[in-house]
């Protein structure tokens, strides 16, 4: 069974985010970024070289900042960087498929049962009436209106099994590849 790579990648002291995500993007055909920050969750996309992060759009959602991240994924079908904070600064690794690697598909719901607002390449959306609102880089969102829970985004996971010495099989290691809906898995 063929592995994929996963190997630390060199990182600056001096952190440029936006910089060097865009640079990670170009290189391993990275698509979208999911970040965790203090603040809140930062969704954003990578579009004609550059970083589009959700409060471009949208103004009073948290900005992507190296004092605030906790840490980040930048996805594509192939790769995956994650960049986290430590207590020596940040640190950053890949995860990248090679030819025939063996993973296991899982499709995670994501929160969003309405669309609230779209702008530019981004969709407000909201849950209920809890109030979660996130605003994912996607517009072609289509929402049951029918079924207040149902909720059709997707985030796709690949995770990858390792048998070990032993023989027993456990998920060893896992990454994003995709954020998608409902609508799309189906077909």
């Amino acid at each position: 069974m063929n592995k994929p790579i996963c190997k630390l990648l060199d990182i600056s002291t001096n952190l440029d985010i936006n910089q060097w995500l865009e640079q990670q993007a170009e290189e391993y055909q990275l698509k979208f970024l999911l970040a965790h920050a203090e603040d809140g969750v930062i969704w954003g996309k990578f579009k004609d070289g550059k970083l589009l992060t959700a409060d471009s759009v949208f103004d009073f959602l948290p900005k992507l900042r190296s004092f605030t991240l906790q840490q980040c994924r930048a996805f594509g079908e192939t790769s995956e960087v994650m960049l986290w904070q430590t207590d020596e600064g940040f640190k950053a690794r890949l995860i990248q498929d090679e030819k025939n690697t063996e993973f296991i598909t899982e499709n995670q719901i994501l929160w969003g049962t309405q669309a609230d607002k779209i702008c530019g390449d981004f969709t407000l959306v909201s849950d209920g009436s809890q109030g979660l609102r996130h605003a994912v880089p996607l517009t072609d969102i289509e929402f049951d209106k029918n079924q207040k829970l149902y909720r059709p985004l997707r985030l796709n996971v690949h995770h990858y099994i390792d048998y070990g010495d032993s023989g027993v099989a456990r998920i060893d290691l896992s990454r994003l590849v995709n954020l998608t809906t409902f609508k799309e898995i189906k077909k």
